[in-house]
């Protein structure tokens, strides 16, 4: 089950739209395939309620509805109500799995909550709603107050409900614990179904997951991307690969090839950015900087392990920076289509080492500069923007008039767009055009300052292409933050030009 939009939402200053909730829940269900998805609290504003009813009626529509889930709480029914009202049709309860919670959260004797919960639980089979229950707080319960815990679930093997969820509310488990509670649980209860919901504060999630699976567990909670409250929940990426590699007698229908593509518009539609190192989904697992581990890759593939970047719908790079060697700059000049002597790839080689000891960022459509430089060989200029008036007024579309020279010839064209960027690319397309030249697509833009620095201090902007058939980046750098993406852009333009 995936609960990116109900406790991946909990993440710190995160909030989906009603219009993100329910596209997010088609790619989970259609293009991941996932069993189930948790999509909402019960209560918690008409903005969610709004979502749920979009999202239910949607399930309705497409033999869904029976695989979405809101969370609800004992209340006498109010959420009940809320859920008829909203179209769901399975709620998970959240009930107390500690003791502790029970006595000071609620401050109920066991016997009084276990009456509240059954009433609660009869309520929605009456209105036709399937339940599952939560044990909150169940790993401290399992630590600290274990009668109390199987008194709660002889009770609960009383009752209609479908699965029993037990999470790791604040994250304390370890691997072992995980087993020993877990084994302990679906052996005296060997008729209940079992999910396991982990949490990441000791970064021990995707391990205590695996173990629940060892142990037998009938379901698993998951985020994409990891996102949830304080350190977040269980990765849906990694505990994946995790199955489908260390444990082949489990068998699970998760779309491995849709992952990162999930992964990457949750991060937008939150502005939840993924580290470049996250496992799977991040931009840097599948690139290799060390010159040893790409020489390697040529020889047979010797520093390849399972996780291929095409099981996950992606491509592997080699990276440059100061621990490249020949092999990563070898492989990076074959995707120019360039072609060095061995002297010539050791000055580059030597040049890009240098840079790295600086911290300059290296990438690799630097590298027709770097050659061009090292070799005393200039790649020639090609492609120059002469000069530019870019137009800014309040009630007035932005407006730009480009001169740029291609080939010593000028050409001048001005436009307007949704913004200064926006009138300048348009104005270039229209120079372009009538050269009968596509230019690539623009798939990412990203703007920065070095940290600590003001709004008077030099930006770099790095904007991503793509040309159908590779994608590539180019920077600029000046203190005007169009400026500097208008000087990222005449970089591309060079390296396009026939």
């Amino acid at each position: 089950m995936d609960t990116t939009l109900r406790d991946g939402e909990q993440t710190s200053g995160v909030s989906f739209t009603a219009s993100e909730k329910l596209t997010l829940a088609k790619l989970l269900l259609q293009e991941l395939n996932l069993d189930r998805i948790e999509i909402a609290s019960a209560r918690v504003s008409e903005g969610e309620f709004k979502a749920v009813k979009q999202i239910t009626s949607w399930g309705v529509s497409t033999g869904f509805i029976d695989r979405i889930e809101v969370l609800t709480f004992v209340d006498n029914g109010t959420s009940i109500k809320w859920m008829n009202e909203a179209g769901a049709k399975v709620q998970n309860l959240l009930t107390k799995g500690s003791l502790n919670h029970l006595k000071f959260q609620l401050k109920q004797k066991p016997k009084d909550h276990f009456k509240n919960i059954a009433k609660s639980i009869q309520m929605a089979t009456d209105e036709g709603i399937t339940t599952n229950v939560y044990l909150e707080d169940w790993s401290n319960g399992m630590a600290n107050s274990l009668e109390y815990v199987y008194e709660y679930l002889d009770f609960i093997s009383e009752q209609k409900v479908a699965r029993v969820l037990l999470p790791d509310t604040l994250g304390i488990l370890t691997p072992e614990k995980t087993s020993s509670y877990l084994t302990a649980i679906i052996e005296r209860y060997p008729n209940l179904h079992f999910d396991f919901h982990g949490h990441n504060d000791y970064d021990l999630s995707v391990a205590n997951t695996m173990e629940a699976v060892k142990a037998g567990v009938n379901g698993l909670h998951l985020t994409v991307n990891g996102m949830g409250e304080r350190a977040g929940n269980a990765p849906l990426a990694s505990v994946v690969a995790v199955i489908n590699d260390f444990l082949p007698e489990v068998k699970i229908n998760i779309k491995e090839n849709a992952l990162h593509k999930v992964s990457q518009l949750v991060a937008t539609f939150t502005g939840f950015r993924i580290p470049a190192n996250k496992p799977i989904v991040g931009e840097n697992v599948f690139t290799q900087t060390a010159g040893i581990h790409a020489d390697g890759d040529h020889k047979n593939n010797l520093y390849f392990n399972d996780l291929l970047p095409e099981r996950f719908g992606r491509k592997r790079k080699y990276a440059l920076g100061k621990t490249s060697g020949k092999a990563n700059i070898q492989k990076n000049i074959q995707e120019l289509g360039l072609t060095l002597n061995n002297e010539e790839i050791q000055k580059v080689t030597q040049r890009i080492i240098e840079l790295g000891d600086r911290k300059e960022r290296v990438t690799a459509d630097d590298l027709p500069f770097i050659i061009s430089d090292v070799l005393g060989n200039n790649i020639p200029n090609k492609v120059k923007i002469q000069s530019y008036v870019l137009t800014h007024s309040k009630g007035l579309r932005p407006t730009t008039s480009v001169s740029i020279k291609i080939n010593e010839t000028l050409f001048e064209e001005n436009a307007s767009g949704d913004g200064q960027y926006d009138a300048f690319w348009n104005a270039l397309n229209k120079v372009y055009k009538k050269h009968k030249i596509d230019l690539p697509k623009l798939v990412d833009y990203a703007v920065r300052i070095p940290p600590g620095s003001n709004s008077d201090a030099l930006c770099e902007t790095t904007i991503t292409w793509s040309n159908g058939t590779r994608d590539f980046t180019t920077r600029g750098l000046d203190s005007d933050q169009t400026v500097s993406a208008i000087k990222a852009t005449e970089k591309m333009l060079n390296i396009i030009q026939p």
